[in-house]
């Protein structure tokens, strides 16, 4: 049982902490060319593109899923039947988040509180980011399918494929060629493209054709696929939606070098969000495979050992973590005033990362398992729950109510994965 673990979780881990850093080197690359401004620019227009990627990793990871469960069953047409189906469920949503996207870039950021030269550096790379969506929402979701095949490997070897493509393209693009926003942009978006092209060579090689449902029945597929999709798409955006929060909080009652320090501690807090989401959709397979097989006492031992897992990580990088705040402002270029920020609120954020750590494993047990409402109840537990923080914290406590909001909200939400938790497992 160890040995089949970790040869799904270690590469899944590591394909997770690729797609962290993806996050980051945008922010890298135009915090050292535009300083302070150019950090709160990509701030703001960053959950553009996260959007796109949750959707994909929602979509993806349902129709995984499903196609592992059907596979167990012993299913070989539906489940051939199930993968076309949601890629042509993903084409489609592709297409659309394009055209909604690219036409109501401006007012969307100015929603999220771009304001002046700002929004027009955040529409610029909105729109180019719009344009690629097709590319992004693939290859995050295509990641899924091709480890529930098998290919856990290969998945990582994708995004490392495009993260490499992405880090050079950066460094062409804002650096040599000073395109600034859009060059940071395109650098994402073609990266997205090589693993979406990676993936698209082992669907050729496994010789997974395309083969779609009756009509009917496609209808009944991407219903299904919609509804389980929500957990992992917010399980995704979650952090995204808690950063909008707190970036329009931090504006009213800070102002935008607040909004550059959030950003600094995003991108890093990103990385370690994804590694524990690596634990937990990496051990997903298995956990479905079980659960389609009605093997209680193995899915019971492999959550065991992602809650395990999730926690020596955990350890591990909160103390990296700390012990290197200091460096995390300057590495994003960030002003002195704002590095000194970082370090000061970062530990507050660290904090509560094994609280995360076992909301996510959770998480992903009850969505692996397709018990939905639990999914639903946890993964859009925390933005709610820092929204209320955010309405009654900031107001007796100011800016470092902002600041508190959220470890507050993870606090909470710890609180109700275990108890959803312990109610399954007496029922059990």
């Amino acid at each position: 049982m160890n040995k089949k673990f970790f040869s799904y979780v270690i590469p899944s881990i590591l394909a997770f902490a690729l797609s962290g850093v993806y996050t980051i080197v945008d922010g890298f690359f135009i915090g050292q060319s535009l300083g302070d401004t150019g950090l709160t620019a990509i701030t703001l227009g960053y959950p553009i593109s996260a959007l796109i990627g949750a959707v994909g990793t929602g979509l993806g990871l349902s129709g995984a899923i499903r196609f592992t469960i059907l596979n167990a069953q012993g299913e070989t047409q539906k489940r051939q039947e199930c993968f076309s189906g949601t890629t042509l469920l993903m084409l489609l949503t592709a297409g659309l988040l394009t055209a909604i996207l690219f036409a109501f870039a401006q007012p969307i950021l100015h929603l999220l509180g771009a304001r002046g030269n700002m929004l027009t550096l955040c529409v610029m790379y909105a729109q180019v980011i719009a344009l690629g969506a097709v590319f992004q929402l693939l290859a995050t979701g295509f990641v899924p399918f091709i480890r529930n095949m098998g290919g856990a490997t290969v998945a990582m070897i994708a995004m490392a494929f495009g993260f490499a493509t992405n880090i050079a393209l950066d460094y062409v693009f804002v650096w040599a060629l000073n395109w600034g926003m859009a060059g940071a942009a395109w650098a994402t978006i073609i990266g997205q493209a090589v693993t979406m092209i990676v993936a698209v060579i082992f669907f050729l090689v496994k010789k997974s054709g395309f083969c779609l449902p009756e009509l009917r029945e496609l209808c009944r597929l991407w219903k299904n696929v919609l509804i389980v999709s929500i957990s992992p798409f917010g399980l995704t955006f979650s952090s995204i939606i808690t950063m909008l929060l707190i970036n329009r909080f931090l504006l009213l009652y800070g102002d935008e070098q607040a909004v550059a320090v959030y950003g600094c501690i995003g991108y890093i807090t990103a990385i370690l969000y994804l590694l524990l989401q690596g634990v937990g959709d990496g051990s997903q397979p298995l956990i479905s495979q079980y659960y389609g097989k009605d093997d209680r006492s193995s899915v019971q031992a492999v959550r065991k050992l992602a809650y395990l897992t999730a926690a020596a990580i955990t350890a591990v990088c909160t103390i990296g973590v700390y012990l290197a705040r200091a460096k995390v402002g300057t590495l994003f270029g960030a002003s002195a005033e704002a590095n000194a920020g970082v370090i000061r609120y970062l530990p507050l954020f660290l904090a509560t990362l094994l609280f995360l750590a076992f909301v996510r494993i959770t998480t992903s047990y009850f969505y692996a398992t397709e018990k939905n409402g639990l999914s639903y109840l946890l993964v859009y537990a925390e933005p709610v729950c820092t929204l209320l923080m955010l309405l009654i914290l900031p107001p007796m406590l100011k800016l470092t109510g902002v600041w508190l909001a959220t470890p507050v909200a993870q606090v909470i939400t710890f609180v109700i994965a275990w108890a959803a938790k312990q109610r399954v497992d007496v029922n059990i």
